[in-house]
């Protein structure tokens, strides 16, 4: 039986915040665009968190939910430059990490037991290293497969850490009187779907049949999904990262979201933190990736391959926000992201020569001119923080 380890580190940019200057602990910190501007809550404190705010909701709500709020402009170099300090510390307990994000990630520790006397003193230790090199909290939850151990992370926060029983019998009892917003995919208008037909705990999903369930979500996936981890079933295995492939950014919406101005403004910070990271691998793509998430926990992706690689932000925007348009989506959404592939070190490939008296000339200067943008912009936010230039009400037809 595999030993799988989710970790989750608490309120991780606002932790950070907290950690770094003491005056912020204690208080509601709202990481994210400020109150008064257009924008979303990249994350925010427990302390702010009482007050009902949460990520991805416009500043502008949690501003009048939390007007005492502390709000603070996105650090996010300084959060990657903790978050690989992170990655440093797990890699002493095991090579075979999947990190999701961050400040998330799974970790396989099967092949390291025999150094332990139990999953639950390595997750100690774990957690312990975490609190004294880097003076933030987490979250481990420690399963046998991968839905079980994240649902365990999120059972004790702030600062928790749940084992999840090994045999069948002890998972469904564990299972049982969880509510079904618990499971991955169940958001609000899945638990409306399901509170209709009587099912609010996964008690009650365990005691229905596949059929059952398919009929009720209207799709045999949708049905399949619920039974499946309804009863702690997981085969996915955790995938460590080896050479980098693509570099995507995702965001899942603590409550469905059907704001497509919402979903803009997200995507348009993840393509952001997409390019930033582009160019400081000093690399080119030229394959873009859309994400999304249904409410009726359909995943679809959308990809466009591009005439020439590029990592200017203008022309990642460009690109993400027309595969989003294209969509036309009409349920909320459950998660959105943004990725780029197919990378070179160089904006030129042999089939992309410029003609210099031809429209290429144009773009090529067009290029230039968002690269230095793009420079100048990067070293602005690394210096004073993500929200020291922000873009407005961003759209397709924007020229600069």
């Amino acid at each position: 039986m595999r030993t799988i380890l989710h970790l989750d580190m608490d309120a991780f940019y606002a932790s950070i915040e907290q950690r770094d200057n003491p005056l912020y602990r204690g208080k509601p910190v709202i990481i994210g665009s400020p109150p008064d501007q257009r924008g979303v809550v990249s994350t925010a404190s427990y302390e702010a968190r009482t007050f009902g705010v949460h990520s991805a909701m416009p500043s502008q709500t949690a501003g009048r939910l939390c007007p005492d709020g502390v709000f603070l402009p996105v650090r996010m170099d300084h959060y990657i430059r903790v978050s690989e300090q992170l990655r440093e510390l797990l890699l002493q307990f095991t090579p075979n990490i999947e990190p999701l994000s961050l400040d998330e990630a799974f970790m396989d520790v099967t092949g390291v037991m025999r150094m332990w006397s139990s999953p639950l003193e390595l997750a100690r230790t774990i957690k312990q290293r975490i609190a004294t090199q880097l003076n933030l909290p987490s979250s481990i939850g420690v399963a046998g497969n991968k839905f079980l151990a994240k649902l365990a992370s999120d059972l004790e926060k702030p600062n928790g850490l749940c084992v999840v029983p090994g045999d069948a019998e002890a998972i469904t009892r564990f299972l049982a009187p969880l509510s079904v917003r618990r499971i991955w995919g169940v958001g609000k208008v899945t638990a409306k779907r399901l509170a209709e037909h009587q099912l609010f705990t996964i008690a009650d999903l365990q005691q229905r049949s596949l059929a059952e369930l398919q009929r009720i979500m209207g799709s045999p996936a949708g049905g399949e999904h619920l039974w499946s981890l309804a009863h702690g079933l997981d085969d996915r295995r955790v995938e460590p990262e080896t050479a980098e492939k693509s570099i995507s950014r995702e965001q899942t919406f603590r409550e469905d979201c059907s704001d497509p101005e919402v979903w803009r403004q997200v995507l348009l910070e993840l393509t952001e933190q997409v390019g930033h990271q582009l160019r400081k691998s000093n690399l080119y793509a030229r394959c873009v990736t859309l994400k999304y998430r249904l409410s009726s926990f359909r995943t679809h992706t959308r990809q466009e391959t591009l005439q020439s690689p590029l990592a200017s932000d203008r022309e990642l925007l460009r690109h993400a926000l027309g595969l989003l348009e294209k969509q036309r989506i009409r349920e909320p959404l459950r998660l959105i992201g943004f990725g780029v592939s197919q990378f070179t070190d160089s904006m030129i490939v042999a089939n992309d020569q410029p003609d210099l008296f031809g429209e290429a000339r144009v773009e090529a200067q067009d290029r230039a001119r968002n690269a230095r943008l793009d420079e100048a912009v990067d070293a602005l936010r690394e210096k004073y923080g993500r929200n020291a230039i922000k873009r407005g009400n961003w759209s397709l037809s924007d020229q600069a």
